[in-house]
């Protein structure tokens, strides 16, 4: 009877392949990972979908001393959700250093080394403060791999939509040189929709902010563009709680990325460290979660989504 029943085991396997294929019998299934497929209902068929996830980080620049303990404890809560393959890459929206002071970036580059990531950063208007050299010299050292970037400005492309990454010329400014790059790369080989990193936003558009931000009237003429679908942008060190942090304005979606040491706006009597995942879909959809450091769960409130075909 022993022998039968063994048998009879194989027989079914062999008559039903779809199930010894089965998640069930699988301890190391890959597609059992939410952070690399998820699986959506099309009709009465399931479709896999692909999902590109990456981390925003705001502003971090404390003061008065060079101390960074809550950018401390991102790295190694972004460390974690890379062991568990749930994050891509990282994104600085720039402001790092505190008037771009040797000591500052000494101190951030100690913990920015220890990412396990990708990282890519933009200039800020405090790395604005030294030079384009020192801050290339320093972000060359952030993440891993190491980065090898050569201008303050550049894209990254991913399958579905690529980033541009757009640091100001001055300041938290665009001059004519930032303004054609930023036209060029509209033009060039590709017609993916894009998202764009900006340290700044254009002026007004954050109300809480008022006069600060981008006030070339160009930059706002090419947000235009119908392949930009989001501009995320950092800056104004706004308490997320206590703002209109997140808006539609025309085609195009303004996610503000909060500073990570302190706050600003709209008073300085209350920070909540807060960092943004952007998840996209390969379907198109795009759903951004808002994390306080340090805590596993997406803030429900601060949950935004959008679609790359809208």
């Amino acid at each position: 009877m022993k022998y039968l029943s063994t048998l009879a085991l194989w027989l079914v396997l062999l008559m039903c392949p779809a199930l010894a294929n089965s998640p069930a019998l699988k301890t190391n299934s890959t597609t059992e990972q939410a952070s690399e497929l998820k699986t959506t209902q099309h009709g009465n068929t399931k479709a896999k979908l692909h999902v590109i996830r990456f981390a925003l980080i705001g502003d971090a620049e404390p003061k008065p001393k060079a101390e960074f303990p809550h950018l401390a404890q991102l790295v190694a809560q972004l460390n974690r959700l890379k062991q568990q393959q749930q994050l891509d890459f990282v994104v600085g929206v720039g402001d790092i250093a505190h008037k771009g002071t040797e000591v500052q970036y000494q101190a951030a580059t100690t913990i920015l080394a220890t990412l396990e990531l990708p990282f890519y950063p933009i200039m800020g208007n405090e790395e604005h403060e030294s030079s384009v050299a020192r801050y290339l010299q320093y972000a060359n050292q952030w993440g891993n791999p190491k980065n090898t970037i050569t201008q303050p400005s550049y894209r990254i492309a991913q399958p579905t939509f690529d980033l541009l990454l757009v640091s100001p010329d001055f300041g938290r400014d665009f001059n004519e040189h930032g303004i054609q790059w930023l036209r060029h790369q509209l033009v060039k080989n590709t017609n993916k929709p894009i998202f764009l990193v900006s340290h700044a936003a254009p002026q007004m558009l954050f109300e809480e902010g008022g006069s600060k931000g981008v006030s070339n009237p160009q930059f706002t003429e090419i947000l235009k563009n119908q392949r930009i679908k989001a501009v995320f942008s950092g800056d104004l060190h706004m308490d997320m709680p206590r703002v209109n942090h997140s808006k539609q304005v025309g085609h195009v979606h303004f996610l503000h990325i909060p500073g990570i040491e302190r706050t600003k706006i709209p008073d300085q009597t209350q920070h909540t460290a807060i960092f943004r995942i952007v998840n996209v879909h390969s379907d198109g959809l795009v759903v951004v979660d808002s994390f306080e450091v340090g805590k596993s769960s997406a803030i429900a409130d601060f949950t935004y989504s959008f679609h790359l075909n809208d």
